[in-house]
């Protein structure tokens, strides 16, 4: 309850909580509806420390807050006892379908990781690689050391998911760690441990018997003991578990000693029920899991192939791809590799494939400038550039991709290909498909046909077929798409990264002509406006979707540098509850300048009642020099900020 104190106040000057009729907040404002705003404090409120300025619109009074106004709002809720009541976000999760809500369970936990997991597994492959080569022995000491670091994440996964877990469930993240060592602590491990066994344990479970080879006693009960090196599910579960516990514990322990009794109480009920009941049953579940997707892929590996293959791209897109993540992880783990994923490695490279025809056949230079950065990351996987970029705005090369990518994926079915470890993307993928027991096997081969076949057959179909007669949809692209820089302009050069383009296409305003103090003031930073002429925002800069709200009408960025940019689709279009809006991306993802995040229906909008002019700010701008483009129009793509006085950061990359 760190704004307890705020909340009171705000309730306190908004009439006490009898005058309040419901509230809700968007992504920068908690949005009262009052039963007499005459009874409102609001000079009060407008002076107060962690308020930024007080408005009244659309029959709501606006107490605006700013980007932490998530904690606020439930600070005000539980001060208040408006438990009846629920935010936009609580009102959107409740329309969200199962899978909607599962996958984004699923991208919050593995987002976080997939850089190390990427690059431990790209380490692993190699060192598979030096060994079939004959470069290294499987028993020297620089084998083991590079294994060791090439395993360490994989090995030790249930901490590393008890923290992402734990962080996603609203947990204690340490709590979640400490419960995932628990559970990879050597001596506790079938394998490792010098315990003395029990009887064999059988038992019986989904009509299968099981034995378990040791077992051991907590409090005379049996405890099954297994490996959860690796594992998946079994930590997700438990963290999911032990954030609900600990939340009750807080509920009852006095807060001077919350510190410590919290963690400990927590530990001691989690980490023996785990062991007990979630881990053996939790891991029963990952050994059907795994079986399940080898009988389904067994029915027929080339339609499996075909129709993953085919369809991976657009999995991505809906951000669908997520669902196999898991399962790819668990049938490693389990099984030792991985058929199903696998079955989707010819995708980038026929997206690149059809890249290459585009760049070789469009007269559009903007076109072909875009084309190149988005053909050499799709070498290396990240294949966004080439989709929002390239291939989809055109339509027909995006199909041919797809086509390309079917038929390679048929040939990884047919050809048996496994990946043997969660490795990089493109061709630092290409050394994962190496089993680290017999080499160069049949599947391997057949991952190097598979991408060469996606390449050169999506690049012929793009070449024949792809284009369309002529070069006016090449050229719409490019001039909707080119988000880098406008060629036609002479700018002094800066850094990509120190300059954000513009979104949209339309007319430019001052911040300060907005109809929206918030805004205009600058008291949620600084800024331009743009009245836009195309129901299309796409991304100014590189950068992480920070925020999403779910109505899709606001949408947060964080570069690489730590510069915050907040983009808002209109003027209280938040009462639109996501009507006319629909977004491509989501929170977490990883976008680059000129991706498509938010598609928008205008005329509806403005039919409505509602304004499209839209403000992008810097909402930590008090840390640079903010230089604002003097032009009255601008296209996407076009330099509109320039950024003074940003630092270097770190950040790892989300694939």
């Amino acid at each position: 309850m760190k704004y307890e104190q705020l909340a009171k106040d705000i309730i306190e000057n908004v009439g006490g909580k009898e005058n309040v009729i419901s509230v809700v907040h968007c992504v920068t404002r908690l949005r009262f509806k009052l039963k007499d705003e005459g009874k409102a404090q609001t000079d009060v409120l407008k002076n107060m420390d962690g308020i930024v300025t007080v408005m009244k619109s659309g029959g709501q009074y606006q107490v605006v807050i700013g980007n932490h106004v998530p904690d606020v709002y439930k600070a005000v809720v539980e001060v208040g006892g408006f438990h009846t009541e629920a935010s936009v976000e609580d009102v959107e999760k409740k329309k969200e379908g199962l899978l909607t809500q599962f996958i984004d369970v699923v991208s919050s936990i593995f987002t976080p990781i997939l850089g190390v997991l990427a690059a431990t597994g790209m380490i692993k492959g190699f060192n598979a690689l030096f060994v079939t080569l004959g470069w290294l022995s499987n028993t020297s000491g620089t084998y083991q050391i590079i294994h060791a670091i090439g395993d360490s994440l994989f090995y030790f996964f249930p901490i590393f998911l008890g923290y992402t877990a734990s962080k996603k469930f609203g947990g204690n993240i340490f709590i979640g760690m400490a419960i995932g060592a628990a559970l990879v602590y050597p001596k506790l491990s079938p394998a490792l441990s010098d315990l003395t066994a029990g009887e064999p344990l059988y038992t019986l479970f989904a009509g299968t018997i099981i034995e378990s080879p040791i077992y051991i006693t907590f409090l005379g009960i049996p405890v099954v003991l297994m490996s959860y090196a690796s594992s998946v599910i079994p930590i997700i579960l438990a963290a999911y578990f032990g954030a609900k516990v600990a939340n009750g514990f807080k509920k009852i322990i006095p807060d001077v000693v919350k510190l410590f009794l919290v963690p400990f109480f927590t530990l001691l009920v989690v980490v023996p029920i785990t062991f007990l009941v979630i881990g053996p049953i939790a891991t029963w579940a990952g050994q059907l899991l795994g079986q399940g997707t080898i009988w389904i892929y067994e029915l027929s590996p080339l339609v499996a192939g075909a129709f993953l293959g085919g369809l991976w791209q657009v999995f991505v897109i809906f951000g669908l791809h997520w669902g196999l993540v898991p399962v790819a992880i668990n049938n490693i783990s389990v099984l030792g590799s991985d058929p199903i994923l696998a079955l989707t490695f010819a995708a980038s490279f026929a997206q690149i494939g059809a890249v290459l025809a585009v760049w070789i056949k469009t007269k559009q230079q903007k076109l072909k400038t875009l084309s190149i950065p988005a053909f050499i990351s799709g070498i290396f996987g990240v294949t966004e550039p080439a989709i929002y970029g390239v291939t989809l705005p055109l339509k027909k090369p995006f199909i041919m991709s797809c086509v390309a990518a079917a038929v390679g994926g048929a040939i990884l079915g047919v050809s048996g290909t496994r990946s043997f470890m969660m490795g990089g993307l493109g061709v630092f993928g290409i050394p994962t498909f190496i089993d680290p027991e017999n080499g160069f096997t049949a599947g391997f081969s057949g991952a190097i046909i598979a991408i060469l076949v996606g390449f050169v057959l999506a690049f012929i179909l793009t070449f024949l077929f792809g284009m369309g007669r002529g070069t006016k949809t090449a050229q719409a692209a490019g001039n909707t798409l080119a988000a880098t820089q406008n060629t036609d302009r002479e700018e002094p050069e800066m850094p990509v990264e120190d300059v954000i383009a513009s979104p949209l296409t339309g007319e430019l305003m001052s911040i300060s002509d907005l109809k929206d103090a918030a805004f205009a003031s600058g008291a949620l930073g600084k800024g331009v406006a743009v009245e836009p002429v195309e129901g299309k925002l796409f991304s100014p800069i590189s950068g992480t979707v920070s925020a999403l709200f779910p109505t899709n009408h606001a949408i947060g960025i964080t570069t690489d540098r730590g510069v915050e940019i907040l983009i808002h689709l209109g003027m209280n279009t938040v009462q639109l509850d996501g009507k006319y809006f629909t977004a491509h991306t989501a929170i977490g993802a990883r976008v680059e300048k000129g991706q498509l995040l938010i598609e928008f229906e205008i005329a509806s909008i403005k039919a409505a009642g509602y304004v499209v002019t839209t403000p992008i700010v810097v909402t930590n701008s008090d840390n640079y020099n903010l230089v604002i483009t003097e032009v009255k129009h601008v296209e996407v793509g076009d330099r509109l900020i320039e950024l003074e006085g940003v630092t270097s950061g770190s950040s790892l990359p989300l694939l």
